[in-house]
């Protein structure tokens, strides 16, 4: 065997891909080099000049206009929709699922999916500019059960959040181990709209989820966590008789939130909150809501567990939180449906209560 031979072709080899690796890199830079780009923002109410080549999520959110995006810019969730009147291109295949014609037709487009390449004109609700960003400390955490922690982040001293109790923020996280770059998630507000100086979170692990990974492994009590926010149109409405709550696992968080709001405003509204849960060990902030149930007669909670085991001696409703929907909700009359979890068990629940004779404008949720 000739191992000089064997030798000199890897390294032939080897110096064939560095040097198609320098190509490759110098060809990007120049490929991907679009110069100075101008975004003209409602009507040119606002503009800013940009380096091109970013994603115009991204590239808004380097001047402060936060949208609301819950995926981290992986176009999963559809909620960075934005309105560009020239400047964007043609539909990508990535964003069709998300922008219907009667969007195409107002050139919606998935903020997350374009990049900003020449000059573009954006139409941005004004709402949008009140998003700010806030640089949290983390002043609390604990494990509510095997996989869910909370999080008490608090502003600077002086600074205030507003937001509607539903609401979510968007967490951005540091780089940490092999992740080299910041990603961001959503996360609804599990804490009172009346406090205004720090949120309080409801995370749960997500195997292989970057900032989930990084939040259970990484973060510590005393760290600066970066959050923009508030977003999301899941919010009290308040205008029925009764709201019927359903959430699962981490989507506790707005539920609690609303739960408090309507308390604390003293509405004649009755609540019925369904919790679902696989087994007895992901339930959590049960004597929280069972004291609430106490001290407020118009509060029903229903924790339901889909497989409990027997050395649990659970005695409350069993199997999926569906069964428990169809058996204790007669009909959609005078009522709002509030819902928080899995695409899975939001689709289930949401089909239950249109045959139950719920209208779609008395069903909320945000789906993340």
């Amino acid at each position: 065997m000739n191992y000089a031979a064997i030798l000199q072709t890897v390294g032939s080899l080897a110096l064939i891909s560095g040097v198609l690796s320098l190509l490759i890199s110098l060809a990007e830079k120049v490929l991907n080099n679009y110069g100075v780009c101008e975004l003209d923002i409602n009507g040119g109410a606002k503009k800013i000049s940009v380096q091109g080549g970013a994603s115009l999520l991204s590239t808004l959110a380097a001047e402060k206009i936060f949208l609301p995006s819950a995926c981290g810019g992986k176009a999963t969730c559809g909620l960075c929709k934005v309105q560009v009147l020239e400047g964007a291109g043609p539909l990508l295949p990535t964003e069709e699922p998300y922008i219907p014609a009667e969007e195409r037709a107002r050139h919606m487009r998935l903020a997350c999916q374009i990049k900003v390449k020449t000059n573009m004109k954006l139409v941005i609700p004004e709402e949008l500019f009140n998003i700010r960003e806030f640089n949290c400390q983390l002043v609390a955490m604990e494990d509510l059960t095997y996989d869910i922690k909370w999080l008490k982040l608090e502003l600077p001293p002086g600074e205030r959040i507003d937001f509607k109790a539903g609401q979510f923020v968007q967490f951005y996280s540091k780089p940490y181990g092999k992740v080299k770059e910041e990603v961001f998630r959503a996360y609804s507000i599990s804490s009172r709209a009346s406090e205004h100086d720090h949120i309080e979170l409801l995370i749960r692990l997500v195997p292989g989820g970057l900032l989930t990974t990084y939040v259970h492994t990484v973060l510590k009590v005393g760290d600066q966590v970066r959050l923009s926010g508030p977003y999301g149109d899941f919010y009290l409405r308040g205008n029925c008789d009764e709201m019927v709550m359903i959430a699962g696992g981490s989507g506790l968080a707005p539920i609690r939130s609303l739960v408090y709001d309507v308390i604390e405003k003293g509405l004649d509204i009755n609540m019925r909150f369904f919790f679902g849960a696989n087994t007895v060990r992901d339930l959590y902030y049960i004597d929280e809501f069972r004291q609430i149930e106490k001290d407020h007669p118009n509060f029903t909670f229903i924790p339901c567990v889909a497989t409990p085991n027997p050395e649990d001696n659970w005695t409350g409703p069993t199997g999926f939180v569906t069964v428990a929907l169809k058996e204790q909700v007669a009909d959609g009359n005078n009522k709002e449906a509030y819902l928080c979890g899995s695409p899975g068990m939001l689709n289930a629940c949401i089909d239950i209560l249109k045959d139950k004779g719920f209208t779609e404008d008395r069903i909320f949720f945000d789906k993340f």
